[in-house]
């Protein structure tokens, strides 16, 4: 039996997947959670095959909270739901450790397909995801400047894009200021930025941010 553990902020869409995750008789949904914070907790009290993770939690967001994991439990497989695109997102979080990612769009067949997947130790590229990957090796010029960001300065770059002053990063990930100072510039430089501001319009241009 595939136990799975459902984290996402609202209540109707947890209980949208849970419904079509109890119609597949190989799988079941073992727990529920409605934060980051709460999401690692049980990954630490408790074994799971699969944690459908969101990107958007009210307190840990979906980046911050897989780093977590991957640190808890390393071998964990986690599939990222999102309601933004994965041309956008899917790259970084695949390389930060998501055992796959889709939109909340898709069709609940392709989740449950996903969910069986990871179970059995491998990745899921959607249609869309495999194509980008497939134009970033064929060009890799094309690749989104964002894409060329390591895990950790993408997950700095979140955090900028969303207003957040270095103290507040420095907190939450438990580094320095001035470790955070650095991955800024590093940041700023990679994607040919200025500023804050310049992060944040990129952020949402490219549907990053609302």
């Amino acid at each position: 039996m595939i136990r799975v553990l459902i984290a996402d902020d609202h209540a109707i869409v947890r209980g949208g997947f849970r419904q079509f995750v109890a119609d597949e008789p190989d799988m079941c949904v073992a727990a529920e959670a409605a934060t980051g914070e709460e999401t690692i907790r049980l990954v630490r009290e408790q074994a799971f095959d699969v944690v459908l993770l969101d990107i958007a939690m009210p307190d840990k967001n979906g980046i911050d909270t897989l780093r977590v994991i991957r640190q808890v439990r390393p071998e964990q497989g986690v599939l990222i739901l999102s309601g933004y695109p994965e041309s956008q997102y899917a790259i970084n979080l695949l390389r930060a450790g998501a055992n796959g990612y889709l939109n909340k769009d898709c069709e609940p067949d392709e989740i449950v397909r996903a969910i069986r997947a990871v179970a059995r130790g491998h990745r899921y590229l959607s249609e869309a995801v495999a194509d980008t990957l497939a134009n970033n090796l064929d060009k890799p010029s094309a690749a989104h400047p964002h894409e060329l960001l390591s895990e950790r300065e993408f997950q700095i770059f979140c955090k900028l894009a969303a207003g957040r002053i270095p103290t507040e990063i420095a907190d939450e990930l438990h580094l320095s200021v001035k470790t955070i100072s650095t991955y800024r510039a590093r940041v700023l430089e990679k994607m040919r930025l200025t500023t804050n501001a310049d992060i944040t319009y990129y952020a949402i241009k490219n549907g990053l941010i609302d």
